[in-house]
């Protein structure tokens, strides 16, 4: 069965440091699938939240977002108590939504890329609707350096 190949962006503006623990790891005796994408959910989190933002409220007080897909590529393995540096980057910003881009790193070795497509959702009605302009011109700002 063919692999879903993920690419490593050119920039990524936003880093958090994560060390793992016991729980973390898995009967394999290394970093867990379900705690990578908890991992990276914690990046996620702290990436919108050093912009002003929730995953929650995108600015506008009632559009935030809804996952559309995750995948992620093992590239190396993580063990307990590994400082892991996770790098996020957003792109491919449409008008319903946007991709985020993870790389996570272990003392410059690549351990893994993961890349999610979320969608814009008006908690309010709960439907789909456009990115916020203020998320944009933050986003806009950021990438401008």
């Amino acid at each position: 069965m063919p692999r879903i190949k993920l690419e490593e962006q050119s920039i990524y503006e936003f880093t958090f440091p994560v060390t793992l623990y016991p729980r973390d790891i898995n009967y394999g005796g290394h970093l867990g699938n379900d705690s990578l994408v908890t991992l990276i959910g914690s990046a996620r989190a702290q990436m919108f939240h050093s912009m002003g933002f929730t995953e929650g409220d995108l600015g506008d007080g009632k559009t935030g977002i809804i996952m559309g897909d995750l995948v992620m590529n093992y590239r190396a393995e993580g063990f307990i108590f590994d400082e892991l540096q996770i790098d996020t980057h957003i792109g491919e910003i449409r008008p319903g939504g946007f991709r985020i881009f993870h790389r996570v790193t272990k003392k410059g070795t690549l351990v893994a890329l993961a890349e999610a497509g979320v969608m814009t959702f008006d908690y309010t009605i709960h439907r789909l609707a456009h990115v916020p302009e203020i998320f944009l011109k933050a986003i806009a700002n950021i990438q401008k350096g």
